[in-house]
């Protein structure tokens, strides 16, 4: 397995080997990363062994870095190749960032049955790179299978989630504790300041104002005091239906208690929130390469699946009016539970698993 740098290119590389490991229990499986990135953190919590390569990502503006990274794209295969040989793999599976590159490239030229996995409606640098060289792509979005060069190599699946996100009548009684509606806010792990100061608008113009609303907002780490000080500024302490705190931690419980959630739209995120069929309010990160996340979100704007709003046209009231609207309609929550849940495949890691091992089998 290889992918990393965000969590978003991490978590499906772990779900799809969490699937290997559960159907071929003598499976062994190694993790392909750099240094730095997070999947030294997330992958051997799951027991996973993480090796590293050597490679940077290209930079956006004209920099003596391109130079290296120019030169760490060519000697990052030749290492690869040594490390494959000696790993002697059945397969290798890529999903995404700039880590794949060397590893894929090197298994591809060795002859080793390989896959790609693309979680995001536009595809990566590395996928896009890579995609000529591959046996399959995997992609989340049916959008993204027309923006390849090779489209006959692609098959939509979905997204691999890691086992957890499925909807449950008792969490949900639990979680909402006699309240009527259950808002859900969160702008990731570590926090994004723009999307918490927003949600505190919204606790103060519209949740604390509706007793019949429990509104649970996560700040992220970074910013929890931050957060906390504006919260008791706008004296939303005495508010017993208002909960801010810094993270999610049974976000699968909360999620499936949710009658609308206002998030990010990471691909990891959007397919929680189709697996679970839940309306939601996007508010796309502008500091992600491609600006993917708006990209992401259009897909679902597109299907009425999905209200989006870009941090720069979040005017005054903007998002207190759009939950206003959405949390007094049942009829619209409903529609757009039906067309976000179009989105899901449920058997993804299924049909990846099974797709790996016909690969291996006929090659």
């Amino acid at each position: 397995m290889t992918g990393g740098g965000t969590g978003g290119h991490v978590n499906p590389a772990i779900a799809i080997a969490n699937t290997i490991r559960e159907k071929e229990k003598n499976s062994v499986i190694a993790f392909v990363g750099t240094s730095r990135g997070i999947e030294n953190k997330l992958v051997p919590k799951f027991g996973y062994e993480v090796y590293h390569i050597e490679i940077q990502g290209l930079r956006r503006s004209l920099s003596l870095s391109n130079l290296k990274t120019a030169y760490l794209a060519v000697t990052s295969v030749f290492k690869a190749k040594k490390f494959v040989k000696n790993f002697k793999p059945d397969v290798v599976i890529g999903t995404g960032g700039y880590v794949c590159w060397p590893v894929v490239k090197a298994a591809a030229d060795l002859g080793i049955p390989t896959v790609l996995h693309e979680s995001n409606a536009l595809p990566g640098v590395a996928v896009r790179m890579l995609e000529k060289y591959v046996d399959v792509v995997y992609t989340n979005f049916e959008a993204t299978v027309k923006k390849l060069k090779y489209p006959e190599k692609a098959i939509r699946v979905g997204n691999p989630l890691i086992s957890g996100f499925e909807a449950k009548e008792g969490d949900v009684n639990e979680i909402k504790g006699g309240y009527e509606k259950l808002l859900l806010s969160y702008g990731g792990s570590l926090g994004a300041m723009r999307v918490n100061g927003e949600m505190l608008k919204v606790m103060r113009d519209y949740s604390s104002k509706h007793p019949e609303v429990l509104h649970i907002h996560a700040s992220g780490a970074i910013e929890k005091e931050t957060a906390l000080n504006t919260f008791r500024e706008f004296g939303l302490e005495k508010y017993e239906n208002l909960q801010l705190v810094e993270y999610i931690y049974d976000m699968p419980k909360k999620m499936a208690a949710a009658d609308l959630v206002i998030a990010r739209a990471g691909a990891m995120t959007l397919s929680e929130l189709a697996m679970m069929k839940k309306p939601c309010i996007l508010i796309p990160s502008p500091n992600v390469t491609d600006n993917h996340q708006y990209k992401n979100a259009v897909e679902l704007e597109k299907k009425n699946a999905a209200v989006v709003y870009e941090e720069k046209n979040l005017d005054e009231g903007v998002l207190s009016k759009a939950v206003e609207e959405l949390l007094d309609n049942d009829k619209k929550l409903r529609d757009m539970q039906e067309n976000i849940g179009g989105f899901a495949v449920e058997n993804t890691n299924e049909l990846i698993y099974n797709g790996v091992r016909r690969l291996v089998d006929n090659k």
